[in-house]
């Protein structure tokens, strides 16, 4: 396992890599720290998947699924850490860019339950940015997560050494983003309602600054960034 992938990496959505890695035909999934539930949406509208459990922790963002009608998606609000359903129950665990947000002394616990629930030979997708990339030295200025983003690593490796699960790929990968202001930038990332910085006004005079370090010539992508992620594919044992 590397926690930073090569030089050179594909350029590719998300979407794209989860329907090339995860075979969603007639599956039950489990999606933890769902979000805003794009990519469940997306799932649900652009795979053959049986059913989609989306959980997301955060009350503001679950209070905002709620209101929404997707069909196959059901929208429950509960951690890793502790799984309400029975063991065996998902054939795929689906963790985008989550798993480092679960408090550190809950990572391995978090791995154990996702185990708990998978089916015997079931596949969790586990999905992390890595500490790398224009658009995280932005972010970083206010929230920093090398620390948990490594912890979060390190959890998945001794979920591996430990027999849990065995590790059936780990891929590498840079994500297309685009934004048209500093606006939009700072409603969607600093002012998250996940985010627990502090900030004033010469702290988002800063960040400002250097987003708009990053100005394209390209009217229609002003702001354009290539994020690098990190997709470790796990098979339960």
């Amino acid at each position: 396992m590397r926690l930073i992938g090569p030089a050179s990496q594909p350029l590719r959505e998300e979407l794209d890599v989860m329907r090339e890695k995860i075979d969603f035909s007639g599956a039950t999934v489990l999606e933890i720290g769902c979000g805003a539930a794009t990519r469940t949406e997306q799932i649900a509208r652009h795979t053959d998947v049986k059913a989609i459990v989306a959980a997301e922790i955060d009350p503001v963002a679950h209070s905002k699924n709620l209101e929404k009608q997707v069909n196959k998606v059901r929208f429950e609000s509960f951690g890793a850490q502790e799984i309400p359903y029975e063991s065996e129950s998902f054939d795929v665990v689906i963790m985008l860019k989550s798993l480092h947000h679960v408090p550190g002394t809950m990572m391995r616990q978090s791995l154990s339950e996702i185990h708990r629930v998978l089916k015997m030979g079931g596949l969790a997708y586990l999905s992390e940015p890595v500490f790398q990339g224009d658009l995280n030295e932005v972010i970083r200025m206010f929230h920093d997560e090398e620390a948990v983003r490594e912890a979060a690593f390190e959890s998945i490796g001794v979920a591996i050494s430990s027999g849990l699960f065995s590790l059936q790929e780990e891929y590498f990968y840079l994500s297309p983003v685009r934004m048209e202001s500093f606006k939009q930038f700072q409603q969607a990332i600093m002012n998250a309602t996940y985010q627990e910085h502090q900030s004033d006004d010469r702290l988002v005079n800063r960040v400002r600054e250097r987003f708009e370090g990053f100005r394209s010539v390209d009217e229609k992508n002003p702001f354009y960034f290539e994020t690098p992620n990190r997709v470790d594919l796990l098979r339960k044992i």
